[in-house]
């Protein structure tokens, strides 16, 4: 549980389509709510059946922030208190054998970028886009730094851990991609495949040094926007990252590119149209990334300062002004912990979207919370 301060500069007035900052000016709101981690309640059990491990994992999340659009007056007299959201992130069965490794079938977090995420600071806090989101959680430093991996219905097979190498391979749901010529005009994809997604990690320990590097991928056919000629699209990305713990340090660094990608969301913003051809659909290309330390001070007080950003640009013959072209983060945290599951969180973040007319907002946000794992 987290309450947070949002400070949007005299300058965040520009419009910007696919910004993490508004355009509401030089104001302060305030929210009281879920970091980027959601309450989480999780059901699961394992059995070995036949030579096999078998076992299932079904999940709920509530949010805790008032995130409905009517008054607090209508909410608290017409509602009796708004409902923060629902999430069903997990539902999954999982079977196998550690002689030839696993497969899951259900829904899961995303192969692509996972990692990203998984080894993100602000996940334990808030990041950046908090104050006045209507979602049960915040956007920690996702769309400034990676890509959201999401929790996609799956199937997918994993490997045995080889002396620290493991890899992961898998079909998920289809997502249909959007492109955007001038805001609000917005089209989604039809005809769209199933991603392909994969990813392989290497972990290793030597020396009072423990590390990990990562690499992943994803490609999906997006399918057609319907317009002048046939212009069916496949959209591809591949990320590399890396963490090493040493000497009471914590190291990581992460970058991605793809092409119809799009930023924030996967497949969000990653195609525009060509008014000179016919208007057809062109993938924009994107990359991005962050680094990322921690230290573990004497009183097991954590301090972590971080940085990064994800870029978008704009595709074939295109012309889009208000189009983002760049997300970016600075994030300082403290994290200390109280007791062995209770930890406090001290939270500062920077954040600032610019356009393809290079005009900016900015935000700067200040968060206070506490969460517990048991």
């Amino acid at each position: 549980m987290y309450t947070s301060w949002t400070k949007n500069t005299a300058g965040s007035t520009h419009s910007i389509n696919g910004g993490l900052v508004g355009s509401s000016g030089n104001n302060t709101t305030n929210s009281f709510g879920n970091g980027l981690l959601p309450n989480f309640l999780s059901v699961s059990g394992s059995t070995r059946q036949n030579d096999l491990d078998v076992s299932f994992t079904i999940s709920l999340q509530p949010g805790s922030a008032n995130n409905s659009a009517l008054s607090q007056v209508n909410t608290q007299t017409v509602y009796g208190g708004a409902n923060g959201g629902l999430n069903n992130r997990q539902a999954f069965i999982t079977f196998g054998d550690k002689s030839w490794g696993s497969v899951k079938v259900g829904k899961d977090l995303g192969i692509f970028a996972s990692d990203a995420i998984l080894n993100d600071v602000t996940l334990l806090g808030v990041g950046g886009g908090y104050a006045g989101s209507a979602g049960n959680t915040s956007l920690g430093r996702i769309g400034s730094g990676y890509i959201y991996a999401d929790w996609k219905p799956q199937i997918a097979y994993t490997t045995p851990n080889f002396n620290g190498f493991q890899a992961t391979v898998g079909i998920s749901q289809a997502f249909l991609a959007t492109d955007s010529a001038v805001s609000p005009n917005v089209a989604s994809s039809t005809n769209a495949s199933p991603a392909y997604e994969g990813k392989a990690s290497y972990a290793f320990n030597a020396n009072g040094v423990d590390g990990k590097v990562w690499v992943s991928g994803i490609a999906q056919h997006v399918g057609s926007f319907g317009y002048h000629g046939n212009d069916d699209q496949t959209a591809y990305a591949g990320d590399i990252g890396a963490n090493v713990k040493v000497a009471g340090f914590d190291l990581t660094g992460y970058y991605y590119s793809g092409s119809g990608i799009g930023t924030t969301g996967q497949f969000l913003s990653g195609y525009g149209w060509n008014a000179s051809d016919n208007d057809r659909a062109y993938a924009r290309d994107s990359d991005g990334g962050y680094v990322q330390v921690k230290y573990t001070l004497p009183t097991k007080t954590i301090a972590a300062l971080s940085w990064g950003e994800s870029n978008l640009n704009l595709s074939n013959g295109e012309s889009f002004d208000d189009l983002v072209k760049k997300n970016e983060q600075w994030n300082a945290m403290l994290i200390h912990p109280l007791t062995k599951h209770l930890n406090l969180i001290a939270e500062y973040a920077n954040v600032q979207a610019t356009n393809q007319a290079n005009q900016k907002n900015e935000s700067n946000t200040g968060s206070l919370g506490a969460i517990l794992f048991f």
